[in-house]
């Protein structure tokens, strides 16, 4: 936290309109500085080592060079910033790869102006915020883990192992799902790359492990 007590800040984003209404918006209330601006992932580790703020704002698709990188890169070199998301984006492949590289929050670019400053001040003291939408989508994840691709299984790949773990050849899932064999081995080539595994045993065991059978 700076020495004056006011919580600085660096804004990270593409557009330029976006980045003068998030600075109007903090300059204007007490208790915020914004020291800097940037437009992309490389410039934002630029100014963040050249300005040291407490909370850094970073959008997190901006050519070149996007957020997630640079939150991968401030963790890596042990930067005293905490990093509040701040982004139009909340789906999987967006949201939990910025959790994984280091960032303290993640918030929709939508949030009320007293949602964004509550969000900053719990970030600078180092505590977890996340918007509704990107909690929910959190403890999903945690609830039923994926592969390291995030690819959930489909409704008809579940209904296959389902069948395998009852010890149903694939011929007998091909009669009773009404499809054909040489599907019911394209449905099992696709789960097991999905499970990281290679045989009915492993594909079964791993499901059971992983909470999606049973």
């Amino acid at each position: 936290m700076s020495d004056d007590a006011l919580i600085s800040l660096l804004i990270v984003d593409d557009h330029p309109v976006v980045r003068d209404g998030l600075r109007g918006m903090f300059e204007s209330a007490p208790g915020f500085t914004v020291l800097g601006e940037a437009s992309n992932g490389v410039e934002a580790l630029e100014r963040t080592a050249a300005l040291d703020p407490d909370v850094i704002l970073m959008d997190l698709r901006m050519p070149g060079g996007g957020g997630v990188d640079a939150i991968k890169e401030l963790t890596r070199r042990g930067a005293r910033a905490k990093v509040l998301v701040l982004t139009t984006y909340d789906t999987d492949t967006d949201t939990l790869p910025a959790i994984e590289a280091g960032a303290t929050g993640y918030l929709l670019k939508d949030a009320p102006r007293d949602e964004l400053f509550t969000a900053v001040r719990a970030a600078a003291e180092g505590r977890t915020v996340l918007s509704p939408a990107v909690a929910s989508r959190l403890v999903s994840a945690v609830r039923s883990p994926t592969t390291p691709g995030n690819e959930p299984l489909s409704t008809r790949e579940r209904e296959v192992l389902t069948l395998v773990a009852r010890g149903t050849s694939n011929r007998e899932i091909a009669r009773e799902l009404f499809i054909s064999e040489a599907t019911v081995k394209t449905h099992l080539t696709h789960l097991y790359a999905k499970l990281n595994v290679s045989d009915r045993a492993a594909a079964v065991a791993t499901a059971y492990e992983r909470g999606i059978l049973g």
